[in-house]
C-alpha cells in the first residue's frame, strides 16, 4: 500500500483481529495463542508507522521496510478473512440443516483437519516474518505514535452548489464573458471563447456561472454542456453533446454509428442559435477540432462555443476570427482572504481570533491565491483554534515543493496529509473512478464497504450511515464538490487536480492498465483496465484485491485466468461486458464482496457456483436483459446487502431472496416479463426498493416490506398501485416516495397515509391520469419536500395544505392548471402555499421561484 495508507490499513486489520468471530475461529482451530502473538507484534509495528510515514525524505531502506510491512499485513488480512469465510460457510450449513449433506458438498473444498493444519502453518509463517520486521525497525530510529489525533470537524456545506452568492471574486470575470457572448456584430456564425488558466483557478466554476445566468437563457434557445477532458475522439464527443440536449423520446445514442450521430446532431442544431460549453479540453490536434467544428457549425449567426482549458495551445488552435482567449487570473488578495476565511471559520468567528487571522494571511499567500488551494487548506483548518496547528500548516516544508508534472498542488497534498488515517484509503479509492464524471454516493459507499475501507459502525449505525459520514467529511474538506442532492441519494464531481492527487497517493498499489502502461507492479492490489481488449493475464499479481474493467470485457480466456489466479479478489466490476456466461470457477472467490455485471446484455445465465460467494455484499445485475433466470441457491448469499436484478423470467420465485436476512437495498429494472411480485413473502430487512421499467408488472405486494424507508416506482405502465395497496400499512417507516410515469395511477392509495409520521419527501411526475391529491395529504406531518411534475390532469391541491407546517420546499412543473392557480403572488390559490419557505412554479411559458 502507498506509505500514507499503511497506518489506516494496520488499524483496520487489528480491529478485525479483536472481533468475537475471529477469536472464536482461532479457539476452534487451536491457534489462539499464535493469533494473539500476531496481534501483539502487529500492534508494536503499528505504533511506529505514523512516525515512519512522516519521515521526509524516506531512505530507500525505510521504504523497502514499509513495503515488506504491507506485504505481511496483506497476507495476514487474507488469513483473517479466511476465518470469516469459514464461519459464514458453517452458518449456511447449519441454517439449512435439512439439506446439510447437500449443502456441505456444495461448499466443501477441503476437510477440516487439512484446513486447520494449513491455517496453522500460514499463521506461523506470518509470525516469523513479523518478528523480523519488528527487530529491523530499530535500524531507522522510529518513534512510537500509536494514535492518530487528527479530528475531522463536520459542518453543513452550502457552498457546493454553483450559485453566484457562493462564488467569491468572479463577478467581474462573469460579466466580461457575458459581454463577449452577447456580442454578435460581424462575427462568423460560430465563434469560440476560451477561458484559459492553470488548474485550480476556477475555470469550470466561472463557466457554470455564465451558463446558468438568466441573460444566457434569453439569448440562446439551446444550451449544451459537455465535459471533454482527455477524450476528444469525435464519436464520443458527439454522443456527449447529444446526451446534453433535452431528449423527450429518450433515444439511446451510445450504440449509433458516427454517420447517424453527426446527422442527428446537425438536424437538431439546424436553425437554432446555441451555446455549447466544452469543459476541460486538452486536445491540441487541429484536425480533430475542425472535424467537430464542421459538424456543429449550423450557419446560425451568434452561436457560441465556450472552452475551458489549461493549455494556451488549445485556446490558440480553437480560436475563431475576432476571438481571443480570456486569461483567467488568480483572485485578488482581498478575495483570496475572504474565500479562505469562509472555509476556515464559522461565519464571523474570525473576529474572535485575530492572531490566527494573521497567520491565515501568510497561508493565503502561500496558496498562490488559487481558489481550490484556498478551499482545501482552509477546510483542513476549520474549527482548529490552537495557534500551533495553524503555524504547522504555514511552516510545512511541502510549500517548498514545486507543482509536479502531474499538476499536484502542494496545498492539496498538504490537506491530504492532514486527513485522519481512516479517511485516507477512502480518498485513495477515488482512483477507481474516471475523470470528470458524476459519482453517486450510493455507488461509492458500496465500493468502500466492499474493500473494507470504512471504519466500524457505532452502536445503532449501519454501514450506510458510516459511508455517508465519510463522504460528508471528504466534502467538508473540499475534496468532493458540486454535491447534488436527489433526496435518496446525491452525486458529486471531483476536480481533475483531486483525481490526479488520488492517482499520486495510490501509486504502486492502485494502477491503470492500458496499451501505454501495460506493466503491472508486483505490489499492485487495485487495477483498472481501461481498454477491453487488453490481454495481460500473466502480468496480474495473484494478491490483487479489486479489478475494474472501465469499458467492459470480451475476452473469456482472460477472465478465466484472472478469476483462477486472483483468489483474494474483493471487488470485480464487469459492467458493459459482452460475456454470455461466467467461469464456473468464480465460485472459488470466497473473499469476493462486490460483483457488478450491469449492462451485460449478452449474459444468459449465472453459474450455480455464484451461490458459494457467502461473503458477497453487492450483486448488480441491472441491464442484463437476456438473463433468463437467477440460480436457485441464492438464499446461500447470507451477506448480501445490495441486490439489483434484471431478468427475463416470467415468474420470479421470491423464496430465492426471502431468506436473505442482510438485504437492505433491492431493485428490479427492465424485468419486462414479470406480472407480479412479493406475493406471500416477508422482506423485513429491506430499506430501499426500486421498481423501474417493468412493462408487464401489474401488482406488487408492498405489505411484504415492514421497514421500507425508500420506495421508487417508475415506468411501470401497467401497474395499478391501488390494487397493490388495498389497505393502509400501519407503522410505516417510509421517508422517501417517488412515483414516475405511472399512467394507471389515478389517485394516491390511502395505504401511504400510514407514513404520516415518517414521510419527508414525496415526488410525483409524469402521472398523466392523476386527477387529485387526497384530502389526507396534510396529515403527513413530517413532509418537507413535495415535487409535482408533468401531471396535466391535476387541477388543485387539498384545501388544507396549509396544515403541512413542516413543508419547506414545493415544486410544481408543467402542470398547467396548478401553475396558473398557484402562480406566486397573483394566482387565485397562492395564499394557500405562501407560507412555504421555497416555492418553485414552472410551466412552458413562465418560471418563477420565491424563497422567503
Amino acid at each position: 500500500m502507498a506509505e500514507s495508507l499503511l497506518f489506516s490499513f494496520a488499524e483496520s486489520l487489528l480491529r478485525k483481529l479483536a472481533t468475537v468471530a475471529i477469536q472464536e475461529a482461532a479457539l476452534a482451530l487451536g491457534v489462539r495463542s499464535e493469533l494473539h502473538q500476531m496481534k501483539e507484534t502487529m500492534s508494536l509495528i503499528r505504533g511506529v508507522l505514523l512516525y515512519a510515514q512522516q519521515k521526509t525524505p524516506q531512505s530507500m531502506a525505510l521504504s523497502e521496510w514499509l513495503r515488506r510491512v504491507k506485504r505481511v499485513f496483506s497476507d495476514a488480512e487474507d488469513i483473517v478473512d479466511d476465518f470469516e469465510c469459514e464461519a459464514l460457510r458453517k452458518h449456511v450449513v447449519n441454517t439449512y440443516g435439512s439439506l446439510s449433506m447437500k449443502v456441505r458438498r456444495f461448499f466443501s473444498s477441503s476437510n477440516s483437519v487439512v484446513y486447520r493444519l494449513r491455517m496453522a502453518h500460514r499463521i506461523q509463517d506470518i509470525n516469523t516474518r513479523l518478528a523480523k520486521l519488528a527487530a529491523d525497525r530499530n535500524m531507522f530510529g522510529l518513534q512510537i505514535i500509536d494514535h492518530d489525533t487528527r479530528v475531522v470537524h463536520v459542518r453543513d456545506m452550502t457552498h457546493s452548489y454553483v450559485k453566484p452568492s457562493n462564488v467569491t471574486g468572479r463577478e467581474h470575470d462573469k460579466n466580461e464573458i457575458l459581454n463577449l457572448l452577447m456580442q454578435d456584430g460581424d462575427r462568423p456564425s460560430l465563434s469560440v471563447i476560451s477561458i484559459v488558466g492553470m488548474g485550480g483557478l476556477g475555470k469550470t466554476t466561472l463557466a457554470k456561472l455564465v451558463f446558468n445566468d438568466t441573460n444566457i437563457d434569453a439569448c440562446f434557445p439551446l444550451k449544451m454542456w459537455v465535459c471533454v477532458s482527455n477524450d476528444f475522439e469525435l464519436r464520443n464527443v458527439l454522443v456527449k453533446i447529444l446526451n446534453s440536449i433535452p431528449n423527450p423520446t429518450r433515444e439511446n445514442f451510445n450504440n449509433l454509428e458516427i454517420e447517424h450521430l453527426q446527422n442527428h446532431l446537425r438536424n437538431t442544431l439546424k436553425g437554432k442559435k446555441f451555446l455549447l460549453v466544452l469543459d476541460d479540453v486538452w486536445n491540441e490536434d487541429p484536425a480533430r477540432w475542425h472535424e467537430l467544428k464542421e459538424i456543429i457549425d449550423s450557419d446560425v449567426e451568434g452561436s457560441k462555443v465556450v472552452v475551458t482549458t489549461r493549455s494556451h495551445a488549445v485556446a490558440t488552435m480553437m480560436q475563431t476570427k475576432s476571438s481571443n482567449p480570456y486569461l483567467l487570473e488568480c483572485l485578488s488578495e482581498e478575495d483570496s482572504l475572504s474565500l479562505f476565511v469562509k472555509y476556515a471559520f464559522v461565519d464571523g468567528e474570525e473576529k474572535n481570533h485575530p492572531e490566527l487571522l494573521e497567520i491565515g494571511k501568510e497561508i493565503v499567500e502561500k496558496c498562490g491565491r488559487l481558489p481550490l488551494a484556498l478551499k482545501t487548506v482552509g477546510s483542513s483548518l476549520f474549527s482548529k483554534v490552537v495557534k500551533e496547528d495553524w503555524e504547522s500548516i504555514r511552516d510545512n516544508e511541502i510549500w517548498n515543493l514545486e507543482q509536479n508534472e502531474k499538476g499536484i498542488l502542494p496545498p492539496l497534498k498538504l490537506s491530504y496529509d492532514q486527513l485522519p488515517s481512516y479517511l485516507k484509503p477512502c480518498f485513495a479509492s477515488l482512483f477507481l473512478y474516471e475523470y470528470d464524471i458524476n459519482v453517486l454516493c450510493y455507488d461509492l459507499s458500496m465500493l468502500l464497504d466492499s474493500l473494507g475501507f470504512l471504519p466500524p459502525p457505532k452502536e445503532g449505525e449501519s454501514m450506510s450511515d458510516v459511508a455517508n459520514q465519510v463522504l460528508r467529511e471528504l466534502r467538508t474538506r473540499s475534496f468532493l464538490s458540486d454535491d447534488l442532492d436527489f433526496g435518496v441519494d446525491s452525486c458529486f464531481e471531483m476536480h481533475d487536480l483531486v483525481s490526479d492527487l488520488a492517482v499520486y497517493i495510490g501509486k504502486g498499489e492502485f494502477e491503470r492498465v492500458n496499451r501505454r502502461n501495460p506493466k503491472i507492479s508486483e505490489n499492485a492490489q487495485h487495477l483498472v483496465f481501461e481498454e477491453n481488449d487488453f490481454c495481460g493475464e500473466d502480468l496480474v499479481p495473484t494478491g490483487v484485491r479489486s479489478v475494474v474493467f472501465r469499458n467492459g470485457g470480451n475476452d473469456i480466456n482472460f477472465l478465466n485466468t484472472l478469476v483462477s489466479r486472483c483468489k483474494y479478489l474483493r471487488l470485480l466490476d464487469l459492467r458493459y461486458s459482452e460475456y454470455e456466461n461466467l467461469p464456473q470457477c468464480i465460485g472459488k472467490l470466497k473473499h469476493l464482496r462486490f460483483l457488478c455485471l450491469a449492462k451485460n446484455e449478452k449474459l444468459k445465465e449465472l453459474p450455480d457456483s455464484v451461490c458459494k460467494l457467502q461473503n458477497l455484499q453487492t450483486l448488480i445485475l441491472s441491464g442484463c436483459t437476456n438473463l433468463q433466470k437467477l440460480p436457485k441457491g441464492m438464499k446461500n448469499l447470507v451477506s448480501l446487502r445490495h441486490l439489483a436484478i434484471t431478468t427475463a423470467q416470467t415468474d420470479f420465485p421470491e423464496e430465492l431472496i426471502a431468506n436473505l436476512t442482510s438485504l437492505e437495498n433491492l431493485s428490479f429494472t427492465e424485468c419486462d416479463n414479470l406480472e407480479s411480485l412479493f406475493e406471500g413473502v416477508q422482506l423485513s430487512t429491506v430499506k430501499s426498493l426500486i421498481l423501474s421499467e417493468c412493462g408487464s408488472l401489474k401488482s406488487v405486494s408492498l405489505h411484504a416490506f415492514r421497514n421500507l424507508e425508500v420506495l421508487m416506482i417508475a415506468d411501470c405502465i401497467k401497474l395499478e398501485l391501488s390494487m397493490s395497496l388495498s389497505y393502509q400499512i400501519p407503522d410505516s417507516k417510509l421517508k422517501y416516495l417517488f412515483l414516475d410515469d405511472l399512467p394507471q395511477l389515478v389517485k394516491l392509495p390511502q395505504s401511504f397515509q400510514g407514513s404520516a409520521d415518517s414521510l419527508q419527501h414525496l415526488a410525483i411526475s409524469d402521472c398523466v391520469n392523476l386527477d387529485e391529491l387526497p384530502e389526507w395529504l396534510p396529515t403527513l406531518s413530517c413532509l418537507k419536500v413535495l415535487d409535482i411534475c408533468s401531471c396535466p390532469n391535476l387541477l388543485s391541491l387539498p384545501d388544507n395544505i396549509h396544515h403541512l407546517t413542516n413543508l419547506e420546499n414545493l415544486e410544481i412543473v408543467d402542470c398547467p392548471e396548478l401553475c396558473r392557480r398557484f402562480k406566486p403572488k397573483v394566482g387565485q390559490d397562492w395564499h394557500k402555499i405562501s407560507h412555504i419557505k421555497q416555492v418553485h412554479i414552472e410551466d412552458s411559458d413562465n418560471e418563477e421561484e420565491l424563497s422567503e
